[in-house]
């Protein structure tokens, strides 16, 4: 968007927030840049430059904005609807990669020479995958001096930073200020350093509104596996297989009026607050637009009601593509209470064990090597189903990728060649796992029952869902919200704190 620039000034001189994430504004007389809805003085339009990334906006020379903190926005949507080369890059770049390994390492897993790779990432961002990770770590580090009391010097070493060098430099350049001058501005309300094994950093997730929280956790509290995941009544709680550790996610439904969810991260390994902040993005669809999502869906008049009833639906995702891939499989043909006792069953007694201080939470879901390798009595259901799983996880023990870097059509085509995959159970591997928000259902039976009762037929609904391309993974949502189930409802009345 950050070539259309009158679009952009409109934006800019609306304080629009829909479109935060989606550009930065550069001010020449400042030299800082600003997201679209800061509230400071609007520059005039020849004073204003636009970028398609924070990265991009520091190579130009700019420094964030203290007052409106346009690192700290949503991420831009683009990247939830794109499946080529440059979006599966920024993902993994966003799950802390090149924290963890190097541009060779980033550039094979999307099938690229490292130098091809910088090219069409600079070409279209601005920067090359070094200066959008250079951007991510000075992000992190801003999070963890202000909302933290560790020691600046872990801090440096948690956000990716290879040296104390670069870190005091690249938050100087960032910010315009040191890192002991930010933690001056600590957060008050900073809770313990520690609870048990767990270093805790609190979290704000911003988002654009509007939301669906009732949905959005419903569905999660429903289909909740007992000892990795729980409702507690104000907030849902899981376990987290992370890069260098283990940790828990805490995070509440938002209120009403709210621009971000509040939460807070248990980790075993401080470093690991990188990726876990990116999958519990990608499990709630934070980066999501609601706006065009919902204005698509709505030109249908089947689905205008439900669409202005519960505007802001997201799919809910999923932390781990492996782990919900063997959900869904074990999910086949059997109701969602039977899914999680079974599921259930084997965390207990193959899951690996960690602490909770809550008490709450048992075990980390099971790697698929562990799934692989499970005896029949494990398994209670039919032999076809059984030998399903065994396949798939045999497969993703092998290198079957279903993460944030995952080619879309490579891991549909790789999951339809396994026997007892079929087409239900791909569409809802890429929906909650890949996140491709068109993939759709078609014969889930929910989503046809969805359908019926707003008068389409089930002969109909592939040829009506052409028409809700590429969102019909939304449209599924919608469809769903039309029964009553479960994974519509929070389980409790006060359950949006």
């Amino acid at each position: 968007m950050h070539t259309d620039r009158e679009r952009c000034v409109r934006a800019v001189r609306a304080r629009d927030g829909r479109f935060d994430g989606q550009f930065i504004t550069g001010v020449l007389t400042t030299g800082i840049y600003c997201r679209p809805s800061c509230p400071a003085r609007t520059p005039r339009p020849e004073n204003m430059r636009f970028f398609p990334s924070a990265a991009a906006a520091h190579q130009g020379g700019f420094r964030a904005c203290k007052r409106c903190l346009p690192d700290a926005t949503p991420g831009s949507p683009q990247w939830n609807v794109r499946a080529d080369a440059v979006a599966r890059a920024v993902r993994l770049i966003e799950d802390g990669l090149l924290d963890r390994a190097d541009v060779p390492a980033l550039a094979a897993a999307v099938g690229y020479s490292p130098r091809q790779l910088e090219r069409i990432v600079r070409a279209e961002l601005g920067s090359g995958p070094l200066g959008l990770a250079r951007a991510q770590r000075a992000q992190a580090a801003r999070t963890l001096i202000e909302r933290t009391d560790r020691p600046l010097t872990e801090i440096a070493w948690a956000a990716g930073f290879n040296s104390i060098r670069s870190f005091n430099a690249t938050v100087q350049a960032v910010y315009a200020t040191a890192p002991r001058t930010l933690r001056a501005h600590r957060d008050a309300h900073v809770g313990p350093r520690e609870i048990g094994e767990y270093a805790v950093v609190p979290i704000r997730l911003p988002f654009r509104p509007p939301i669906e929280p009732e949905q959005l956790f419903g569905h999660l509290v429903a289909t909740a596996v007992p000892g990795v995941e729980e409702w507690t009544g104000v907030a849902y709680r899981r376990t987290l297989r992370l890069p260098h550790g283990h940790g828990i996610l805490v995070v509440r439904p938002p209120r009403p009026t709210a621009t971000h969810l509040a939460g807070e991260l248990l980790l075993s390994d401080l470093r690991d607050v990188t990726a876990a902040v990116h999958r519990t993005r990608w499990l709630l669809d934070l980066d999501a637009d609601p706006d065009a999502v919902d204005g698509a869906l709505a030109e249908d008049p089947v689905l205008a009601a439900a669409v202005a009833a519960s505007p802001g639906r997201r799919v809910p995702r999923t932390v781990d593509g492996q782990e919900m891939a063997i959900r869904v499989i074990l999910g086949q043909q059997v109701s969602t209470a039977a899914a999680r006792t079974t599921t259930g069953r084997v965390v207990a007694a193959y899951g690996e064990p960690i602490s909770d201080p809550a008490g709450g939470l048992t075990h980390l879901f099971p790697e698929a090597h562990v799934w692989a390798e499970l005896p029949d009595d494990a398994l209670p259901m039919p032999r076809a189903r059984r030998e399903a799983v065994r396949s798939l996880a045999v497969a993703l023990a092998a290198g079957l990728d279903l993460g944030p870097g995952a080619d879309w059509a490579q891991a549909r085509a790789q999951l339809a060649a396994l026997p007892g995959v079929g087409p239900w159970t791909v569409e809802g591997i890429a929906m909650r796992a890949l996140g491709d928000p068109d993939a759709f259902p078609v014969t889930d039976l929910g989503v046809v029952a969805g359908a019926r009762a707003l008068g389409i037929a089930a002969a109909e609904l592939t040829s009506r869902a052409t028409g809700w391309t590429p969102w019909r993974a939304y449209a599924a949502q919608h469809l769903w919200s039309v029964l009553d189930h479960s994974i519509n409802h929070l389980p409790t009345p006060e359950g949006i704190s």
